[in-house]
């Protein structure tokens, strides 16, 4: 009796396992860049791909897939038959976020001026939800709505390639972001003051003043991330 023919997928089967393998790895690029930039994975962490399977509950075809993605964003290190290294934050990323964010937001924050209603609302609602955030002790959701905050205001200014510039930091402005307030807990309500600041001079029109306090606020966070005498 002939061996019965090998049953080929349709097209829709095919498709559909291809979006289950997808999202499976999706889950796990979700689980494990959350984990780094919340610092529940801190830096020198090894993960392995087993861990991770079980955790996530997925096979390792999709934990490999997920931790290539997230090394070629700048997370992780993968070292064959080892795992996964999270890499820390260097001096030289923490240099150069803050002088290219510095470049970015006071440029931006001159052309925010004056500034449309629709504008000065976003940021107004974005604040709060800052303080909502901080009020619940929430560091990792006030952080992204600190990145959003300032966000908003290089959106503004129209700039398609600076705006996909700014995008590119936003990763390593939320990872170093949450770092600097468990380090600094009192940083947080001088953040928040800054930020009205912020919203105040635009609100005013004063070009200048924003300027200033973007300027004095990326230089504080700049002195507490380095640390004394760096």
């Amino acid at each position: 009796m002939p061996a019965p023919t090998p049953a080929v997928p349709t097209p829709a089967v095919a498709a559909a396992t291809a979006a289950g393998t997808a999202t499976a790895a999706e889950r796990v690029y979700r689980h494990v860049k959350h984990g780094v930039l919340d610092r529940r994975y801190e830096g020198g962490t090894l993960l392995t791909e087993g861990e991770l399977a079980e955790a996530v509950g997925v096979s390792r075809t999709p934990v490999r897939e997920a931790l290539l993605r997230l090394e070629t964003e700048g997370l992780l290190k993968l070292y064959p038959k080892k795992g996964a290294l999270v890499l820390p934050v260097s001096a030289q990323e923490i240099t150069d976020v803050l002088e290219t964010r510095l470049l970015v937001e006071e440029f931006t924050v001159r052309r925010a001026v004056p500034a449309p209603p629709g504008l000065l609302d976003r940021l107004a609602a974005l604040l709060e939800e800052q303080r909502r955030h901080a009020a619940e002790g929430d560091l990792a959701a006030m952080m992204a709505a600190d990145r959003g905050f300032h966000a908003e205001i290089v959106r503004s200014a129209g700039n398609q390639i600076l705006c996909r510039l700014y995008d590119q930091l936003r990763d390593r402005q939320l990872r170093m972001g949450v770092a600097l307030l468990h380090a600094h807990p009192d940083r947080l309500e001088r953040t928040l003051a800054e930020h009205a600041e912020i919203l105040d001079a635009l609100r005013a029109g004063d070009a200048e003043t924003a300027a200033a306090v973007v300027r004095g606020h990326i230089g504080r966070v700049g002195e507490l991330v380095r640390g004394p005498g760096r």
